[in-house]
């Protein structure tokens, strides 16, 4: 007897393996995502601009991290007693403009050196509504908390993004043949701009990535769907009823794992659980001889798998 409607999805949608490093860029999905791959000892870039909503401060994202050029104070602002960055989280922002800006370079020098080894690139759209500075008419991937006088309040259409983000898609095709993009549409609804909105806002994003699978052969894999239709039940939904619950990340995590990793990685990930479980072990007395032993076996089932997989990352 079947208790829920079954998302169908095609295995594999791509190829995710330790020795294919990831990106992952975007909502909340691509930080719960990227911090389970980190988990399980793949080398795993998560958000170097911090969380990232709308498709277009997620395409000048990666722009900035091709060209690899560092960002300058001039790009920072001073409001409510701190300096921030409009193309950063406030994650990054700071007391000091130099603290501010030590912060967003020493994660974007990292990502710009890792970004064309990158094996796959995971891009989690969360919304088609955008900001932009009256001033200058930029798009802002975070407005700080500025009051929204100072800003216009719009939604993409669907021409709108495929019109950045095919010829962004093409470009890296070009820069690194090897690349795989996966998209995502997180499946956190964003209540203030009303349910009706959040749908068209979601619905846009929707056919965009459609459009993108038909033009440049990127994969979907769909998280949005899964906590819509499968996970349909508040249970699955934490305590402000938008954000998904521990049990929904754990279930959509399950999902990608099956749809995503070949059986060997799997088994590899298995064994990498394995030892993280040893290694945060706490024993009632640490200097027994039976302690020393269980980490001399743990620390040499590390080595060995070190061994057999040396791009794993088990700090």
């Amino acid at each position: 007897m079947k208790l829920i409607t079954e998302i169908s999805i095609p295995s594999p949608l791509i190829s995710v393996t330790y020795d294919r490093p990831l990106l992952t860029m975007g909502s909340c999905f691509a930080e719960n995502m990227g911090e389970r791959l980190r988990q399980y000892g793949f080398e795993s870039d998560v958000n170097p601009f911090g969380i990232l909503y709308n498709p277009l401060s997620i395409a000048s994202s990666l722009e900035r991290l091709m060209s690899g050029n560092s960002f300058t104070e001039a790009e920072l602002f001073q409001y409510n007693g701190l300096w921030h960055s409009y193309a950063h989280h406030g994650s990054f922002s700071a007391v000091t403009a130099g603290e501010t800006l030590a912060k967003i370079n020493e994660r974007f020098v990292t990502a710009a050196e890792r970004f064309s080894d990158c094996g796959v690139l995971l891009v989690t759209f969360g919304t088609a509504w955008i900001y932009r500075k009256r001033d200058d008419e930029n798009v802002v991937a975070n407005c700080h908390k500025v009051p929204e006088k100072y800003f216009t309040r719009s939604r993409l259409s669907v021409d709108d993004i495929t019109s950045i983000w095919i010829p962004l898609l093409q470009k890296l095709k070009r820069l690194n043949p090897n690349l795989r993009v996966l998209f995502t549409v997180s499946p956190i609804r964003h209540w203030k701009d009303g349910a009706h909105e959040n749908q068209l806002s979601k619905a846009t994003l929707l056919l965009a990535i459609e459009q993108l699978k038909e033009s440049c052969g990127v994969a979907y894999f769909p998280a949005y769907e899964l906590m819509m239709d499968e996970l349909r039940d508040y249970r699955f939904y934490a305590a402000d009823m938008l954000h998904p619950s521990e049990l929904a990340i754990d279930y959509i995590w399950d999902r990608f794992v099956a749809s995503c990793f070949d059986k060997s990685t799997r088994e590899t990930m298995r064994e990498v659980e394995q030892i993280n479980r040893a290694m945060s072990h706490r024993p009632l007395n640490p200097d027994s001889e039976e302690y020393s032993r269980f980490r001399k076996q743990t620390l040499l089932r590390k080595a060995d798998l070190l061994q057999r997989f040396p791009h794993l990352r088990l700090d």
